[in-house]
């Protein structure tokens, strides 16, 4: 049965991941608590949002696992994974943004099969410094963070891989990764045949941040399809911000990642946001935590005013058809029933967008370094895009949804939230992968 998603610009759902078990060490875990005590919720709704707490998962902590050196504690791995799932479906069908406070890396598999239970096919924009591609094959450390895309695009431990029941979770041509500044030699390798983008933290500091994010949107198609938006904090200088296992010199600086993540958030069909590896325990004084917390809220910030805008200028622009649809044939006057609407004023409003059967858009493409003039100095070969591209389904479902966004003051009767239906599970600076 199809289900209609009716998106609430103005309305975010916060879900905690405490969980470290993928991780390099404890500390992670301990992340949500440290951001709501660091008024993320309070500056969220300061900035015009209504945020429905939808609380954590259980906690999953980091153990060495020596027994299981190449997929170290893969159990409570996906013991988070299959608790965070339902709840990442849950938020998604009420129509607020899901916000997803982790944890390790991990997480982003339950973050993007809670989303693909209503959308057919999304895209993923990855702001990390490492590619994390290893597989428990080509692994120096057996973190499972380190293996995240890997498992997204169908490669590596098989009780992963599995967790979504038809893999891959995302193609490769739909991922980006964006801040790359640590590769190991089996992932240079992967890349050079593999279509998946990415950017280089000194190619984007080069072009500039926010140019090289809007360039990430058009490639991937970000106004017309959903995403997801993840955020490793490694990804900063950590000069800038060291509070994270694997902390790295070089890479974006602070202002940078404002930069892109303020473009990627502004984007209408973003359709979850999550922020990972931040340790309060190497943030004794919670200065970091205040930090972070006034670069996601001024991110989303800018998300909902960009929206508004969007809505107020479509508003009117409607407006301006209105006069001439209203003429009575021949009299160049307004039909007498409908004269009042040319005095009505504009009012804000998001467009329904109806996820009928379409062409597929031009496909993405992939980046190889050092040829052509890209807009990152980066060609790339075309790829065929898969049938239906853009259109929004229920899992399992045979019709597509429709799809609604309503400004920020209006209510929507919202669809009831889905039960959870947990899926069955059956292996520096250096990179992550090379710390012990």
């Amino acid at each position: 049965m199809a289900v209609k998603i009716v998106r609430q610009a103005n309305k975010i759902a916060l879900i905690g991941a405490p969980t470290s078990a993928g991780a390099h060490a404890l500390g992670s875990e301990r992340a949500p608590a440290a951001l709501r005590n660091a008024g993320l919720v309070q500056k969220l709704e300061a900035a015009g949002y209504e945020v429905t707490d939808l609380g954590d998962i259980e906690h999953q902590l980091f153990q060495p696992d020596e027994e299981s050196p190449r997929a170290r504690n893969i159990a409570p791995v996906i013991a988070a994974l299959t608790a965070l799932k339902p709840k990442v479906e849950q938020a998604a069908k009420s129509g607020a943004l899901p916000l997803i406070l982790g944890g390790d890396c991990t997480i982003a598999l339950a973050t993007t099969a809670g989303v693909r239970r209503y959308f057919r096919q999304i895209a993923l924009v990855y702001v990390d410094r490492d590619a994390d591609l290893n597989v428990p094959a080509t692994t120096a450390s057996g973190r499972l963070d380190g293996m995240v895309i890997a498992h997204l695009t169908g490669r590596g431990a098989p009780e992963l891989v599995r967790f979504w029941g038809e893999p891959p979770l995302v193609r490769e041509p739909d991922i980006a990764l964006f801040g790359l500044d640590r590769l190991d030699p089996p992932e240079q390798e992967f890349f050079e045949q593999s279509p998946m983008l990415r950017y280089l933290a000194a190619e984007i500091s080069s072009h500039g941040a926010a140019a090289v994010a809007e360039s990430v949107s058009e490639r991937l198609h970000a106004g017309n399809r959903e995403f997801v938006l993840h955020f490793d904090v490694d990804v900063i200088d950590a000069d800038e911000f060291g509070a994270c296992n694997v902390p790295g010199t070089g890479g974006l600086r602070f202002e940078e990642v404002r930069q892109a993540l303020e473009v990627f958030a502004r984007q209408k069909h973003l359709a979850a946001f999550e922020v990972t590896e931040f340790n309060p325990d190497k943030d004794p004084d919670g200065s970091k935590a205040a930090a972070l917390v006034d670069l996601l809220a001024g991110a989303l910030a800018a998300r909902l005013e960009a929206l508004k805008a969007a809505a107020t200028a479509e508003a009117e622009s409607e407006a301006q058809k209105a006069p001439e649809e209203t003429e009575a044939p021949g009299t160049g006057e307004a039909k007498p029933e409908l004269a009042k609407l040319e005095k009505t004023e504009a009012k804000p409003a998001f467009p329904t967008v109806v996820t009928a059967p379409q062409e597929p858009p031009e496909p993405v493409a992939a980046q190889a370094e050092g040829q052509g003039a890209g807009a990152n100095g980066l060609t790339a070969e075309p790829l065929p895009a898969e049938p239906g591209v853009g259109q929004v389904f229920e899992e399992n479902a045979t019709e597509p949804v429709e799809e609604e966004f309503v400004p920020a003051g209006e209510s929507e009767e919202q669809a009831e939230a889905p039960a959870a239906e947990p899926e069955t599970a059956t292996g520096e600076p250096p990179t992550k992968e090379h710390e012990s």
